[in-house]
Formats: structure tokens, sequence, C-alpha cells
């Protein structure tokens, strides 16, 4: 696998339209070499036999939901214990559109 040199991280900054220092430039390249040095190690790996896979989170796809249960209401003391402000017994939240003047 080809290594990433100062050449193509200037590159990469011009594509990606990126401005870094050149200490932040060292540590981007040290860290391109570990990720590129770890896919090379992967690259080792025995393949040909392995049937191709397209779906890797297939059984994740079905929703798994739980039946609604019907519960008591959460008293309004308990429920307003835990907002940080409150007026009236309704939580208060600060005002999301302004008057305009």
């Amino acid at each position: 696998m080809a290594n990433f040199d100062h050449q193509s991280l200037e590159h990469l900054k011009k594509l990606c339209r990126i401005e870094c220092t050149e200490e932040e430039s060292a540590d981007i390249l040290g860290s391109l070499d570990k990720v590129l040095s770890y896919v090379a190690q992967l690259d080792e790996v025995q393949t040909e036999s392995t049937a191709a896979c397209r779906y890797v989170l297939r059984g994740m796809l079905r929703n798994r939901m739980r039946s609604d249960e019907v519960q008591d209401v959460l008293p309004r003391e308990q429920f307003l214990a835990n907002a940080p402000d409150q007026i009236g017994g309704m939580i208060r939240v600060p005002p999301v559109l302004k008057a305009s003047s």
C-alpha cells in the first residue's frame, strides 16, 4: 500500500479546503500512517473462500418494538421535580420566537 507523504497531505488539504499548522500536519500524517498500516494488515486476511456479504446488519433491519403497556400517569409534582425551571405547574423554557419591533 502506498505511503501517505507530505505532498499527498498538501493535495488533500487543497481538495478539502482546510488549513492547518505544520504541527497539525505532522499529527495528521502520523494518524494516516497508522490507518494505512492497519488497512495493510487487513489485506493479509484470506477471503477468497468467503461469500460476499451484502447486508451486514440484516438482523437489525427489523423493527424491534415492545408492546405498549398502560400505566398510571406520573404525578405532576414528581414530573416537575426534574425541571430546571417551572411556572404555574408547567416547565418554563427559553423563548424560541421573539416579538418583532
